[in-house]
């Protein structure tokens, strides 16, 4: 089974080093600079689960992908969506699988129009890495996951092809009979981090240690909740108890990657994260008043940045 990786940054580097590491077939999509990166240093890992160099991990460029692969592993940026689309499209035949790694859902929907809801599986991952100075794939902590399956909650025989693979290299990945459920419960808990924490500018613990700062935490999750709520995803008892705890955990230093990019001024996905996420809850009239204001911050964030 073939595995195109679309980029080799933090996500993609790290999820497609560990296959290829373990003798899967994987080819890297690749823009020149990144290439050419890997070609002279090889893929770095440097990582809690253990450290590993790649000498000359297989790349293609978008000009020169003609190929069709079995399987596609998507982690770009939302607002990278539309030009990986176009890099990757070549690859995708009538029998290939598509994983998208992005956070929310309104991708599903793009990659649907593009190549058909037959080709897309529902995916999300788990993993705190970046690239380093050096262009390293650092993981920072122990932990990591990475879910796929099909939409319609089956268990089909590609799905459990594909797990053989995944599993074979990657751990946490696992084959989900759950998987549009569980990237509803991510969303829930990712878009009131990030909400909470890019609005506020600073940790989970600072928020809470200010006046009303748990209330404005709970009031966050209890809107994004209700959202899920009508889209018929309500988060369930343990997934809800764990993220209220995660999000009321005093003295925590934990923030949103959104928020380190804001600090960084960065491009973010407040469209694809939040904005969504609002739209959808005022189309099933969600009372929305905390995180339709962390949407205008962001938008003005973005009109700033220009």
């Amino acid at each position: 089974m073939r595995v195109l990786v679309v980029g080799a940054g933090a996500i993609g580097g790290y999820f497609g080093g560990r296959l290829l590491q373990a003798g899967n077939d994987v080819t890297f999509l690749v823009r020149p600079k990144r290439a050419s990166e890997l070609a002279s240093a090889g893929l770095v890992i440097k990582s809690p689960n253990g450290d590993v160099t790649l000498k000359n991990p297989p790349t293609v460029q978008a000009d020169k992908l003609t190929e069709k692969f079995d399987v596609i592993l998507l982690s770009c940026k939302a607002f990278d969506l539309d030009d990986a689309i176009k890099s990757f499209a070549p690859a995708v035949g009538p029998q290939t699988s598509v994983i998208p790694m992005l956070n929310g859902m309104l991708h599903l929907d793009i990659l649907d129009q593009k190549f058909g809801r037959e080709r897309v599986l529902g995916g999300l991952c788990a993993i705190a890495a970046t690239l380093n100075e050096k262009r390293e794939v650092v993981q920072l902590a122990p932990m990591q996951s990475l879910n796929f399956g099909e939409r319609d909650g089956t268990m089909s025989d590609r799905v459990r092809a594909i797990a053989k693979i995944m599993t074979n290299g990657i751990t946490g990945a696992v084959a989900s009979e759950n998987i549009v459920q569980e990237m509803w419960e991510k969303w829930v808990f990712l878009s009131t981090l990030a909400a909470s924490t890019c609005l506020m500018r600073t940790s989970v613990g600072n928020i809470l240690a200010a006046p009303n700062g748990r209330d404005f935490m709970l009031g966050m999750l209890d809107e994004t909740s209700a959202i899920a709520k009508a889209a018929g995803h309500a988060p369930t008892g343990p997934f809800f108890e764990r993220t209220r705890g995660l999000l009321t955990s005093e003295g925590s230093q934990m923030t949103a990657s959104m928020f380190r990019d804001i600090k960084a001024g960065a491009a973010i996905e407040a469209d694809h994260v939040i904005g969504d996420l609002v739209a959808r809850g005022d189309a099933a009239k969600v009372p929305l008043a905390k995180l339709r204001t962390a949407y205008t911050h962001l938008k003005a964030y973005e009109k700033q940045r220009g």
